[in-house]
């Protein structure tokens, strides 16, 4: 049984649909803020835009319930912790040769390619408060796809020794994951943004952001307050972007 804090509620199954589905069920039924559903294997993971996930035993994939007092449209904000969170649990398991950085919105990067994804869920009030937000996590230890729209790898693929496992992972996660969310209850969305900005992928460089209806190439200058990306485009004029899918140039 993995450790974890004590304010975790630790849900342990050896197969399910969707951890995220199974805690927006129990989210519904009044499951508890710190509610954490880790499974081994998933039959139908899903990402951003309900893209499958490949969810191979041995990764790690898990979705946490989470109620924070704060406005619906707050919520969001907590993807970047999310990644800081992973960021810093893999520098704790892992050795140093696996350079972890962060692709906006929600993805986490080993080595320059795909490690994990983050992927929030929430559900409001009548008023625009937050009911609960529920957030999945899926993390590559052992295995990646080779076949995915962004080239991607894995923990062990880069080097991590085999002896660490998607539980070590669980573990360190789920203490820095409570480390973030106390300090974006005490400090705000400042001191993660600029935490999630000094590791972030293609900061000060030229990016390609697609989104539904057109492509943007331009320079990725910063966050605003909010978390949107700023972009800078050829003519000198900024696009404020709230969500999009980025793309590298040169990327592997």
């Amino acid at each position: 049984m993995p450790k974890l804090p004590p304010a975790y509620r630790l849900v342990q199954l050896e197969e399910i649909d969707s951890t995220s589905s199974e805690a927006k069920r129990r989210a519904d039924e009044g499951a508890e803020d710190g509610t954490l559903i880790w499974a081994l294997r998933q039959t139908a993971g899903y990402g951003r835009q309900e893209r499958g996930w490949d969810s191979d035993q041995g990764n790690l994939f898990l979705s946490l319930i989470v109620r924070p007092d704060c406005r619906l449209e707050q919520a969001a904000q907590l993807s970047f912790l999310t990644a800081l969170a992973l960021g810093d649990a893999v520098g704790s398991v892992a050795p140093p040769l696996i350079e972890v950085t962060y692709k906006w919105p929600n993805d986490v990067l080993f080595n320059g390619r795909k490690g994990a994804g983050i992927l929030l869920e929430s559900k409001g009030r009548p008023d625009g408060s937050l009911d609960w937000l529920v957030i999945g996590l899926g993390a590559n230890v052992t295995s990646f796809p080779t076949q995915a729209r962004y080239p991607a790898t894995s923990l062990h693929f880069e080097g991590c020794p085999a002896s660490v496992t998607a539980v070590d992972l669980l573990e360190a996660f789920s203490r820095h994951c409570l480390s973030w969310i106390n300090r974006w209850l005490d400090d705000g969305f400042a001191p993660i943004r600029q935490a999630w900005l000094n590791h972030a992928e293609g900061l000060s460089k030229d990016i390609e952001v697609r989104l539904p209806r057109e492509t943007l190439t331009g320079r990725f200058e910063d966050l605003d307050a909010e978390g949107a990306l700023r972009l800078t485009l050829a003519d000198g004029s900024e696009r404020s972007i709230t969500a999009g899918e980025v793309y590298f140039p040169g990327a592997p």
